[in-house]
């Protein structure tokens, strides 16, 4: 073949390859995508009205409309809760850019976290905003919510808390349970959030 000839065919090679390849992600990312939204749903939170750390109510409503990752945890607890909440605090700043992702940590020992112990937590983790909030009430409803709400053991609070942190659509829907001790769960979490997140309206 002559040099001439060379370059259109190398050109045309090159631009079909790149076409073929684009294709080939736009389908890989559609299907991931599809597959995150397609989270199937596991229960629904129920109607429920605790307080938050600046003594505000908090309840479902808040989270309508939202996507919400919620834990239960205490501030002294020196096993689970520093790793589920340094994951937590990792997603805070991961989705710093958007008011449609909320954090919601549930005290399971409510005698000794005050609104104001509360309060002091949220800013040890340098919560500025109502992106991540702490909420309190009696530990007889705090163990009703995470067994009949969440579905999850509230077995000789606090203590007996549940490890699992858990994803609640904006419908306030359960979409998901990730082990709060492990970085790989909280990564699959971040991307089934991200995936969610730009299906809410």
């Amino acid at each position: 073949m002559p040099a001439e000839n060379k370059f259109p065919v190398v050109l045309i090679v090159g631009v079909l390859t790149s076409f073929v390849l684009g294709i080939v992600a736009l389908v890989v990312i559609t299907t991931a995508d599809k597959s995150r939204i397609e989270l199937p749903v596991l229960g629904k939170v129920p109607q429920f009205e605790f307080v938050k750390q600046d003594s505000t109510p908090f309840g479902l409503n808040n989270m309508l409309g939202k996507l919400n990752v919620v834990d239960f945890m205490f501030t002294s607890c020196l096993s689970a809760c520093p790793t589920m909440n340094s994951n937590m605090a990792e997603l805070y700043r991961q989705f710093s850019g958007t008011d449609k992702v909320q954090l919601v940590s549930i005290t399971v020992d409510p005698d000794r976290d005050s609104l104001s112990v509360l309060r002091q937590y949220a800013h040890a983790f340098e919560v500025n905003d109502d992106r991540w909030v702490f909420l309190w009430q009696p530990v007889g409803d705090v163990a009703k919510l995470s067994e009949k709400g969440f579905m999850l053991a509230a077995d000789e609070l606090p203590a007996g808390h549940s490890r699992k942190l858990v994803l609640v659509d904006e419908k306030g829907q359960i979409r998901g349970y990730y082990d709060g001790m492990s970085d790989t769960d909280t990564k699959l979490l971040a991307r089934d959030i991200a995936a969610l997140v730009r299906a809410i309206k």
